[in-house]
C-alpha cells in the first residue's frame, strides 16, 4: 500500500534534489527523516492501525506541516 504526503509527491519534479540532499546535506536528511517518520505514524492513525485521540492526530498534522515548511526552504535555498 502506498502512503500518500510522501516528499516526492509533496515537492514534484524536486525527487532527484531531495535524493541529492538526503545523502549530502546531514541537516536536509534529519528533516527529511522526521517528516517521514510523522507522516508515516499519521497513515497508522488515518488507517486505523493505531488508535489515538483527535488532539494526538492534530498535533502530528501541525508538526508534518512545520517539517514540510522547513524542508522547502532548503530546497529553495539549493535552487537558488
Amino acid at each position: 500500500m502506498r502512503i500518500p504526503h510522501e516528499l516526492p509527491d509533496e515537492f514534484p519534479g524536486q525527487a532527484a534534489l531531495i535524493e541529492r540532499l538526503i545523502k549530502t546535506n546531514y541537516d536536509f536528511e534529519r528533516l527529511a527523516a522526521a517528516y517521514n517518520e510523522v507522516n508515516r505514524h499519521i497513515w497508522r492513525i488515518e488507517t486505523e492501525d493505531e488508535p489515538t485521540t483527535d488532539e494526538v492526530l492534530e498535533k502530528l498534522k501541525k508538526r508534518r506541516l512545520l517539517l514540510k515548511d522547513d524542508i522547502a526552504a532548503m530546497l529553495n535555498k539549493e535552487q537558488r
